[in-house]
C-alpha cells in the first residue's frame, strides 16, 4: 500500500525554479525516425569504453552485440536498429570538452529487424540474484538518470553489508526535463515490474518511490498500477511506498532523495551503499524488466525535446546514435528564437556546438533554449561575502571559502573544505549577486587536483621502479662478492691452510725442475750459448720455449684462481 502519512524529512538549502515542464507533455511519447546512421561512441557510461567486435562492412540486426565490455566498471553495446557497419572511427561526441572518439557507424537499412533474442526468464523469483546481474550487464545497462553508472554493479551490494531500502527517483528535479514523468504516466507498470526484478537483485527489505508533488498524473499512474500489481502479488508487494515529495531543486539529487525519504545522510566522500541504501532511476528499471522478461538489451531511452528554440517540444523513444539534427526535424525544426542547444537541463547541463552529435544512453534532455531561457553570463565581480551561496547549499559546504581557495590554487586548502563532496547543482551560481561561476570554480579546482594525483602516481610508479633497480644491482654487486669470498675460502681449504703448493701450480714447478736438470745432465747452460753447436742451440732453444710455456700456464692459472665469478 502507499504511505501518504510515512514521515518525510528535508535537505539543506534549495531553491524553488520555475519548472517549465508543460510544454514537453502536452503529446504522448513519440518514437523517434529512424536515422540513416548511427553513431555509437564505445564509452556511453562511467568506466572502460567497450571494445568491437565487429568490422567494417559487417550486417548487423537490432540488439546483436557489437563491442563487449573491457572491465568489470563497463557494458557492452548492441545494434539499436539492423543494417550494416560502415567504419569504426573517431568520431565527434556529446562531451562539454568537445573531444572525439571512437564510435561504430551503422548505416541502417530500414527494416529495424531483430534479432534472435534469447528466452525470457519464465520467474526471475527463481534465478540466483548472481544470475540476474548478470543477465542485467550483458543486456547493457547503465544509470539512465544521466550519471551513467553501469546497473549491475549497484545491484551487487557483495559481502560488506544487506541492503535496507531500495529507492526509485522519480523526482525529476532539473527544469525542463519531463522523460521520466512521462515515463510514469505510461509505462508505470513496467517501472514496478523492473522495481520488484531489482529489489530482488538486492535483497533489499523495503522500497521507496519518490515522486516530486509537481507530478500529480505521474503519481496517480503509479498508485493504480500500484493497486494492480499488489491484487496479483500481494506478497512481493510489502514493504513498498509511493510518496510524494516537496518540489524543490535539487530534490532528485541521489543524496538529496535518500536524505528526504530516510532522515540518514550519506557520509562525506561516501555512497548510498555505506548505509544501506540503493537509489536507481525510473528508466532504469524499465530496461531491467525489458532486459530480464523480454531478454531485451538496451538500445533507446525516452529523450526530452523542449525549449523555446524548438517548435514542437515533446519526449522521444530515441535508438542510441541517433544525431540531434534528426529529432529537432522530427518536432518540427528551429524556431527564430534558437540561440544554444543544451544537453541536460540549464542547470547542470552543457552547451554543445552542432546538432549532428549523437544521442546516447546518458542523454535525457535535448534543450534548445531562447535567449530568455539561457541568457549570456553578466561580467563577473568580486565576492561581497553575502553568504547567500551557503544558505541555498544542499551539501552545507561552503561555496565562498571554496571560491578563494580554488582562485588561488591553494588545491590542498580547497579540500579540507570537502571538495569533492560538492554535487555541482549550480545553486550557489544562481543566487552569486557577483554572477561568480563557482561551478567552473570548483570543477577547475577538482580537475586540476585530479591531474595532480594522477602526476603523483606516475612520479611513485618511476621512484619505485628505480628503487627497486638500485636493489636489484646492489643485491647482484653482493652475491658476486659472495661467491668470490666462497671461492677464495674453497681455495684455501683445498690447500689445507699450509704452504703446499696447488696440485697445478706443483705440477708446473716439477717440470720446470726436469728441464733444469736435463740441461744440467747435458751441460747447457741456457744463458751461454758460445761454442755450441747447431744441435745443441736448438735443444736450448726447445727447452726455453717449453719453459716459457710452463710459465705463462702458471701466471694464466694464477689469474683465473683470482677473477670474480659472474
Amino acid at each position: 500500500m502507499t504511505a501518504k502519512s510515512k514521515r518525510l524529512w528535508h535537505f539543506n538549502g534549495g531553491l524553488h525554479l520555475p519548472g517549465n515542464k508543460k510544454m514537453s507533455t502536452g503529446q504522448p511519447i513519440a518514437r523517434a525516425r529512424l536515422p540513416k546512421h548511427l553513431i555509437l561512441p564505445l564509452q556511453q557510461h562511467i568506466g572502460e569504453p567497450a571494445e568491437p567486435i565487429v568490422k567494417a562492412g559487417d550486417k548487423v540486426l537490432k540488439g546483436q552485440l557489437i563491442a563487449h565490455a573491457t572491465g568489470y566498471v563497463s557494458v557492452p553495446v548492441h545494434a539499436p536498429s539492423s543494417g550494416t557497419v560502415v567504419e569504426i572511427s573517431e568520431q565527434a561526441v556529446p562531451h562539454p570538452s568537445g573531444m572525439s572518439a571512437p564510435c561504430i557507424v551503422i548505416e541502417t537499412d530500414g527494416h529495424d529487424e531483430w534479432m534472435t533474442l534469447p528466452k525470457p526468464v519464465p520467474d526471475y523469483k527463481k534465478m540466483n540474484p548472481s544470475a540476474l546481474r548478470n543477465r542485467i550487464r550483458e543486456t547493457g545497462i547503465v544509470g539512465l538518470g544521466g550519471a551513467g553508472f553501469p546497473s549491475f554493479i549497484k545491484m551487487n551490494p557483495g559481502a560488506r553489508m544487506s541492503i535496507d531500502t531500495l529507492i526509485l527517483n522519480g523526482a525529476e528535479c532539473e527544469p525542463y526535463i519531463t522523460c521520466d514523468d512521462m515515463l510514469m504516466r505510461e509505462h508505470a507498470k513496467e517501472i514496478l515490474s523492473g522495481l520488484l526484478i531489482i529489489r530482488h537483485a538486492l535483497q533489499a527489505r523495503q522500497c521507496l518511490i519518490g515522486i516530486e508533488d509537481n507530478k500529480p498524473e505521474a503519481y496517480a499512474a503509479m498508485v493504480e498500477a500500484f493497486e494492480n500489481i499488489r491484487k496479483q502479488q500481494a506478497a512481493d508487494t510489502d514493504n513498498i511506498h509511493i510518496l510524494k515529495i516537496p518540489t524543490i531543486y535539487p530534490a532528485g539529487s541521489e543524496k538529496q532523495i535518500v536524505t528526504v525519504l530516510t532522515g540518514k545522510e550519506v557520509p562525506s566522500n561516501g555512497l548510498p551503499i555505506d548505509i544501506g541504501i540503493v537509489c536507481h532511476n525510473m528508466g532504469t528499471a524499465v530496461a531491467t524488466y525489458h532486459a530480464v522478461m523480454r531478454s531485451q538489451p538496451l538500445v533507446s531511452r525516452i529523450v526530452t525535446i523542449t525549449g523555446q528554440g524548438v517548435k514542437n517540444p515533446c519526449n522521444l523513444d530515441v535508438p542510441f546514435g541517433t544525431p540531434i539534427k534528426d529529432l529537432i526535424e522530427q518536432c518540427g525544426g528551429y524556431t527564430e528564437e534558437i540561440k544554444r542547444m543544451i544537453i541536460g537541463g540549464p542547470m547542470m547541463g552543457y552547451t554543445m556546438p552542432t546538432d549532428e552529435l549523437p544521442i546516447t544512453k546518458t542523454i535525457n534532455c535535448v534543450l534548445c533554449a531562447s535567449e530568455q531561457e539561457a541568457p549570456d553570463p553578466r561580467p563577473q565581480m568580486p565576492c561581497i561575502r553575502c553568504g547567500e551561496c551557503t544558505k541555498v547549499c544542499p551539501v552545507q559546504l561552503l561555496p565562498q571559502q571554496m571560491y578563494w581557495y580554488s582562485h588561488a590554487k591553494d588545491f590542498d586548502k580547497i579540500q579540507d573544505y570537502h571538495l569533492f563532496d560538492c554535487i555541482e547543482c549550480g545553486c550557489c551560481a544562481y543566487v552569486c549577486p557577483s554572477h561568480i561561476p563557482l561551478v567552473h570554480y570548483f570543477r577547475y579546482a577538482k580537475t586540476e587536483i585530479w591531474a595532480q594525483e594522477r602526476d603523483k602516481q606516475k612520479s611513485d610508479i618511476a621512484r619505485k621502479r628505480h628503487e627497486f633497480r638500485q636493489e636489484r644491482i646492489d643485491r647482484e654487486k653482493a652475491e658476486r662478492e659472495e661467491r668470490m669470498r666462497k671461492k677464495k675460502e674453497a681455495l684455501k681449504k683445498s690447500q689445507g691452510g699450509s704452504n703446499e703448493l696447488d696440485p697445478k701450480k706443483a705440477a708446473i714447478q716439477a717440470a720446470m725442475e726436469r728441464v733444469r736438470k736435463k740441461n744440467e745432465e747435458i751441460g747447457i747452460n741456457p744463458k751461454n750459448t758460445d761454442g755450441l753447436t747447431e744441435e745443441q742451440q736448438r735443444k736450448i732453444s726447445e727447452v726455453d720455449e717449453r719453459r716459457k710455456r710452463l710459465q705463462q700456464h702458471e701466471k694464466d692459472n694464477e689469474h683465473s684462481i683470482n677473477t670474480p665469478i659472474d
